[in-house]
């Protein structure tokens, strides 16, 4: 915890000095406070040996004095504390994020998205609430405590004594419940992560849940895990209401023992009736941060673990960086020839059984060419698309465009040479403009992203988007599930066209298109790109006879390139591939009609 809560330290380095200003608020706000007792005391000692008024109405303005500042304290501390405390937590959630956006696919793979959101929301803000209120009120407590039982000592050394002996066992109480809490806290927050990732899927596949009628089932999964939460929550409760008993409870007896000692050291003339006003009135204002203790050590393990949750994912090396020196590369004057030589790849989870999806395949990609690539189900074709802009980076062997190897490239760099429209479109909760130019060039003026929106459009075949009710400023919904299939792949299509990339990967993106509008599409792609080198991941027969040539991926290697009629005459396997992928792609069509019934019936989506 002491590791997790140093590095915080170090995080909040730039506002340091505020919060030393509100520590510093908080410490004579407490020391106003434990200076009341002392005035009492002065009050009472001078009314027993027969003070006037005027000792009440100076110890009245001194008292209201002391009351007036430590509120007026109490204000700064405020003011230093809570304004650079929401400047840290904007800085730590912008620093997460963008360690989000930098990891790798391979990241993604492995980390749930609600856990990613709950350390990104939950977490980071109960690391704000530490440093703006914790570490403060941490130091002061302790501080009141100490100067306090000093005072303590000073009314009577007996009496102190007593409410020390009481204190003694909350170390141990604290230990112990620290260790619980801790424990308990770790595992709350991570079933918390689990369960937001539970929603979001649900959400994201609710026509699936609902298409199949499985939404009881997921309710009874849902419902198992919020239990588990609800038992996790109890224990944490528990262990702090066990800990507040003791924290109030030892206080209270060592004050009722206090007040028989103390009347009788009265009696007898050891101590003064002021003495002892002010050695209750002291005590008081220990109790206060002693019962304090068990909230704060309760915030300082949520902290703690809260940190140890952002560190993990902070921690996590990122292993597609630009390399230190990358190398020089023309974008305005790239050709687009792309050459894979012996590329191997494995999933980095895949077991030690598992043969590498890529085993040395060797291809070459000609300036401006349309190259199909086809292979069974699970050859590998998507995963070799995507190590092209390194979304993966290959296991052995390189990938270079225009003879300059990608791992050489900056990133942004690679990225600007290339854009991707996967089978599976991704729209943003935003309008069909900013979808379409996410990848375009920002320096365009308005009427050159006016023109390349409109031609993006037109050549995806997407000028539905014209027809919508706010026309391309209409928002479309998170990912775009207000969209039919179709729509949102020539609208992810339009996206990659925009980008305007030397070279083009396309997995399988009109996959949801008949075969009429698919010839359309690809005879303005033809047009619109040419000159642009454009890989595509095709399943379809007709997808296939459109391109300039086809490679066959089989057992990891490309084992024949040639023309689709060239292929047909010569490989018996590739004939083989193109039967199964058609038969593949019939059975595909008869689900997706089954299935838009379904929804046609739940949702009467007529139109879309």
């Amino acid at each position: 915890m002491l590791g997790s809560l140093g590095r915080l330290w170090q995080t909040i380095r730039p506002i340091r000095g505020r919060l030393y200003l509100g520590l510093l608020s908080a410490l004579l706000a407490s020391l106003m406070a434990l200076g009341i007792p002392q005035v009492l005391q002065l009050v009472v000692d001078r009314l027993h040996v027969g003070g006037t008024a005027a000792v009440v109405w100076t110890g009245c303005a001194i008292v209201l004095g002391l009351g007036v500042m430590e509120a007026a304290l109490i204000y700064l501390r405020r003011v230093f504390a809570v304004s650079p405390s929401t400047l840290v937590e904007k800085n730590i959630r912008t620093a997460f994020y963008a360690k989000v956006l930098d990891m790798p696919v391979s990241f993604h793979d492995a980390w749930g998205s609600g856990q990613l959101l709950s350390r990104m929301m939950g977490d980071i803000s109960t690391m704000r609430r530490w440093i703006a209120f914790g570490i403060i009120m941490a130091v002061t407590d302790a501080v009141t405590i100490v100067v306090g039982m000093a005072l303590l000592i000073r009314s009577s050394a007996l009496l102190a004594l007593v409410f020390f002996l009481a204190a003694v066992p909350v170390s141990f109480i604290a230990y112990r419940f620290n260790r619980q809490y801790s424990r308990l806290s770790r595992l709350s927050q991570d079933q918390n992560g689990d369960l937001a990732t539970t929603v979001e899927q649900s959400v994201q596949g609710i026509r699936v849940l609902k298409a199949f009628g499985r939404g009881p089932t997921a309710l009874d999964g849902f419902t198992e895990q919020a239990e588990e939460l609800r038992r996790t929550e109890v224990k944490k409760a528990t262990a702090m209401a066990r800990f507040d008993m003791f924290m109030f409870m030892l206080p209270e007896l060592a004050l009722g023992v206090a007040l028989f000692i103390g009347l009788y050291l009265t009696a007898t003339d050891q101590i003064t009736v002021g003495a002892l006003a002010s050695y209750f009135a002291t005590a008081t204002l220990v109790t206060g941060p002693v019962r304090m203790l068990g909230m704060m050590l309760g915030q300082a393990v949520n902290a703690a673990t809260a940190l140890d949750r952002h560190y993990e994912v902070m921690d996590e090396p990122s292993t597609i960086t630009s390399p230190a020196e990358p190398a020089a590369v023309d974008l305005a004057a790239a050709r687009g020839e792309v050459r894979l030589d012996g590329v191997r790849f494995r999933y980095q989870d895949a077991p030690g059984h598992v043969p590498d999806v890529l085993a040395g395949a060797d291809l070459v990609i000609r300036p401006g060419e349309t190259m199909a690539l086809v292979g069974v189900t699970g050859s590998g074709k998507s995963t070799l698309l995507q190590l092209v802009p390194r979304l993966y980076d290959v296991t052995a062997g390189g990938i270079a465009i225009d003879g300059v190897d990608v791992r050489e490239m900056d990133l942004a760099d690679l990225r600007t040479l290339t854009a991707v429209a996967f089978e599976d479109a991704t729209l943003f909760s935003d309008s069909v403009r900013e979808n379409v130019l996410l990848g375009a060039d920002p320096s365009l003026t308005a009427e050159q992203s006016e023109a390349l929106l409109l031609e993006a459009l037109r050549t995806a075949d997407a000028g539905f988007a014209l027809e919508l009710p706010e026309g391309v400023e209409t928002r479309i919904g998170e990912e775009g599930l207000s969209l039919s299939g179709g729509q949102r792949q020539r609208l992810a299509l339009a996206r990659a066209i925009a980008a305007r990339p030397a070279v083009l990967l396309l997995d399988d993106p009109l996959s949801a298109l008949d075969t009429r509008t698919e010839e359309v599409v690809t005879g303005r792609l033809r047009d619109v790109l040419a000159g642009t080198t454009t890989l595509i991941v095709a399943h379809r027969t007709s997808t296939v006879a459109l391109a300039d040539r086809v490679a066959l991926l089989d057992a990891g290697q490309i084992v024949a390139v040639g023309t689709h009629a060239e292929l047909m005459e010569s490989s018996s396997r590739y004939r083989w591939v193109i039967a199964t992928q058609e038969e593949e792609t019939r059975r595909d069509q008869d689900i997706e009609t089954l299935t838009g019934e379904l929804d046609l019936r739940g949702v009467r989506g007529e139109g879309r």
